[in-house]
């Protein structure tokens, strides 16, 4: 059984049909994951512009991160809840694009760079917490995680635009492979 397979079957099921054709639902649902994203890298884009020494450089880090990680996790819930909702509507569509799937990769490199920061740099924090400009590694992290964000925005608007559909053939073999194409040969 293949991630395809299970796309398709997905695509098929009642709910993801209802969901998909729904006049109301989908355009919430979308709503819902931008006012997540919204507010989770509002939050995190505070504590990595403080973790870079840009802003509040008088607050402690552990500060600013203690008041404003519970309201990031909040909203990193609710994104990650609308966000399967909305591959649960359009499943097949959105398993074969470029953009998810870079998507996906940036969302794992972000998740990445805040394990090696929170098991190395923020081990230390009570060394440097007060300082206004934090450590090379702490900056490095923080400019980091603002680059990832910001790159997951952009490539998850694009998945709406998608300009390599599998149905549109013919297209370059690394888009091909890349979106996870099944060319039928003549």
């Amino acid at each position: 059984m293949s991630l395809r397979w299970v796309a398709e079957w997905l695509g098929t099921t009642a709910g993801s049909i209802a969901l998909h054709e729904s006049v109301y639902g989908y355009p919430l649902l979308e709503s819902v994951h931008v006012w997540g994203l919204a507010l989770f890298v509002g939050m995190i884009a505070i504590i990595d512009l403080r973790l870079t020494g840009a802003v509040l450089r008088q607050v402690p880090v552990s500060e600013v991160t203690r008041r404003l990680l519970p309201l990031a996790i909040g909203a990193f819930s609710v994104m990650v809840c609308s966000g399967l909702l909305l591959f649960y509507a359009i499943p097949v569509r959105t398993y074969h694009s470029v953009w998810f799937r870079g998507k996906l990769i940036l969302l794992a490199l972000s998740g990445l760079n805040g394990w090696v920061f929170h098991v190395n740099v923020w081990r230390r924090v009570a060394d440097w917490d007060r300082d206004p400009i934090p450590p090379r590694a702490a900056r490095a992290a923080g400019v980091l995680s603002l680059l990832l964000w910001t790159s997951i925005i952009f490539s998850g608007r694009l998945i709406a635009y998608n300009w390599f559909d599998c149905d549109l053939q013919p297209q370059p073999g690394f888009i091909n492979w890349a979106a996870g194409c099944v060319i039928e040969s003549d």
